[in-house]
């Protein structure tokens, strides 16, 4: 893609310190850059960096000028390069109709505009809206129901009466509904207690690949809009989350627990049962959460505690050896060890 630095400065409702007709190619590293491309730097530091480099311009927050390099200047840098990186890079466009290997129930309802790829399955009383992708290998279970410009990767599975939202992307390998982890011990044995419940998904939530959400007992375990879902995540039934989540890799969320919004898991947390985490928390990296837990905060530790709390046992911890070498010391003194 080609971009003049005029079109680009509309595009993220910038301003220009330079020539406004200069043709931009792509975009770079500072380390890697060369004529034609533009550099985003968030800080001072990258932003020399910038300015060393053979790139045509610099994409910057409004506090930044250069007697060197042109400079897109932008109220938030992070989040124009996001919209830059689109733009530069656009998907692919998958044109509507329905692969001659499709298997497809007579009573589902497809869109016009959608895409159904090769070897997909959709089963009975589905509902596929407009501008759908499914790419190519999906399940679609009798009785769900996908929202127009909903995404759906190669070879993924979508159980019976899951309800998804518009704009939802679900990335390959991903099981949604599948059934929960419900036994029961009767005589010995481990009985199967059926999951006769769903998944109901938001707008605009994004789940990476080989991730598994499982359906109901009874009732729905719901993902609310917004919500990003990182590869390799675990979700049990009837687990309720809230809207513009974030849970990181490997992740996993016992039945029945609930999170508020914005709630922020971070890579490996796992989450207990019938818990409830309040709005506006973030759990850090292998952290245990097995207590309810309030409105706004961030926690740490196995089992989690507030963050300032474990990082001041952590200081303790390390000054144990000193203690101990000191005390040994104290007592050798008073001739506490006769």
């Amino acid at each position: 893609m080609r971009f003049t630095t005029a079109e680009i400065a509309k595009q993220l409702d910038g301003e220009i310190l330079g020539d406004p007709t200069a043709v931009l190619t792509g975009l770079a590293h500072a380390s890697a850059a060369k004529p034609g491309d533009l550099i985003f730097a968030e800080n001072a530091k990258y932003f020399a960096a910038a300015e060393d480099s053979a790139a045509t311009a610099i994409l910057a927050g409004r506090e930044f000028s250069s007697a060197r390099k042109i400079v897109v200047r932008v109220a938030n840098p992070r989040v124009a390069f996001a919209k830059l990186l689109a733009a530069f890079f656009p998907e692919p466009k998958f044109a509507p109709g329905i692969h001659p290997s499709a298997a497809i129930a007579a009573s589902a309802q497809i869109d016009p505009t959608a895409h159904i790829g090769p070897h997909c399955t959709i089963g009975e009383r589905v509902k596929i809206g407009a501008a759908c992708v499914l790419q190519s290998g999906n399940f679609i279970g009798d009785d769900s129901a996908l929202g127009e410009e909903t995404h759906l990767f190669p070879n993924v599975t979508i159980y019976t009466q899951t309800q998804i939202g518009r704009r939802v992307r679900i990335h390959a390998g991903t099981g949604i509904g599948s059934d929960g982890f419900g036994y029961v011990l009767d005589q010995g044995i481990h009985l199967k207690i059926p999951q006769v419940g769903n998944v109901v998904i938001g707008d605009d939530v994004e789940i990476g690949s080989n991730v598994s959400v499982d359906r109901g007992a009874l009732g729905s375990t719901v993902i609310g809009k917004g919500t990003k879902i990182d590869n390799l995540v675990q979700i049990a039934h009837n687990v309720e989350i809230g809207e513009h989540c974030l849970l990181i890799a490997q992740v996993g969320i016992a039945g029945s627990a609930k999170l508020g919004n914005y709630v922020v898991l971070a890579g490996q947390v796992g989450v207990a049962g019938h818990l409830k985490i309040g709005d506006h928390v973030t759990v850090a990296a292998q952290a245990g959460v097995m207590n309810n837990t309030p409105d706004a905060g961030t926690y740490w530790g196995s089992p989690m505690q507030p963050m300032g709390d474990v990082k001041r046992q952590l200081v303790a911890v390390r000054k144990l050896p000193e203690l101990l070498k000191r005390v040994a010391e104290l007592e050798t003194k008073s001739g506490g060890n006769e």
